[in-house]
């Protein structure tokens, strides 16, 4: 099971949201790269970087501080956030990015999908599906989709898609817990590989995500609960990829 540590990006800050709510926002950070840093210094294997301000917009607001991340660090990015156009995907990818998460888009512009991925690898592109009660939403949380969570993910599997970035909005952000029951469920309807997002809380949920790889569910992305240093004597990362929450005091030395 691949942890991701996540970073969200409002304003050129690193913050957190609570279910995608911008008026319940936290400043964690006000440097990202220094937070992408951290998170390599404590040995992670990829990092999960998106632009909220693109994912309400559609302009790539943040894209010169996910550049300097991405430039900082020897690991894969991956990146989300308002990605709704090939040239986007191009300018992400022409930088380093290892894959981008394409979510409302996939909704709004199927073709786009299916234009991407005739220039690039499938490992390079993958849709983000965040779902509230089974429905994918889309605008930054905005707005319904008007379909299935599944239904989505058949579509974009058809159209080659290989991989989706999972999320339980009644989760995100709350503390209370993973969305086990949602993840499994959409995992064996999708029949594709899933990184699994939205309400990690502790080293319990792990266990339980860990029990779903048999349904391709392989990697998760963990953001408030590090931030807010849910995992007390590391315990996670004796079974778990390295990593660890904040240290407050931690140097912030470069990586490369």
């Amino acid at each position: 099971m691949l942890i991701i540590p996540a970073i969200d990006i409002k304003g050129g800050k690193c913050v957190r949201l609570t279910r995608g709510d911008f008026s319940q926002q936290k400043i964690y950070l006000d440097n990202p790269c220094d937070m992408a840093v951290i998170w390599r210094k404590q040995n992670a294997k990829m990092i999960h970087v998106v632009d909220l301000d693109a994912a309400l917009t559609g302009e790539m607001v943040n894209f010169e501080v996910i550049r300097q991340i991405v430039d900082e660090l020897d690991i894969p990015v991956q990146v989300g956030g308002g990605i709704r156009s090939a040239d986007a995907v191009k300018r992400y990818l022409d930088i380093g990015v290892g894959r981008v998460v394409i979510g409302s888009a996939a909704v709004t512009d199927p073709g786009l999908i299916r234009e991407v991925l005739k220039s690039y690898r499938s490992s390079k592109i993958v849709v983000g599906i965040d779902a509230e009660n089974g429905i994918p939403k889309i605008k930054g949380w905005t707005e319904s989709s008007g379909m299935k969570d599944y239904e989505l993910a058949l579509r974009m599997k058809d159209l080659g898609v290989e991989r989706i970035v999972y999320t339980d909005i009644s989760r995100d952000g709350m503390l209370q817990g993973i969305g086990y029951e949602s993840t499994k469920k959409f995992a064996e309807k999708a029949g594709m590989k899933i990184t699994a997002s939205g309400g990690v809380t502790n080293f319990e949920d792990l266990i339980k995500l860990d029990s779903l790889k048999p349904l391709g569910v392989d990697s998760v992305i963990i953001g408030k609960a590090f931030y807010e240093c849910n995992f007390p004597c590391q315990k996670l990362w004796y079974h778990y990829e390295p990593g660890i929450c904040i240290d407050r005091n931690y140097s912030t030395a470069r990586t490369k």
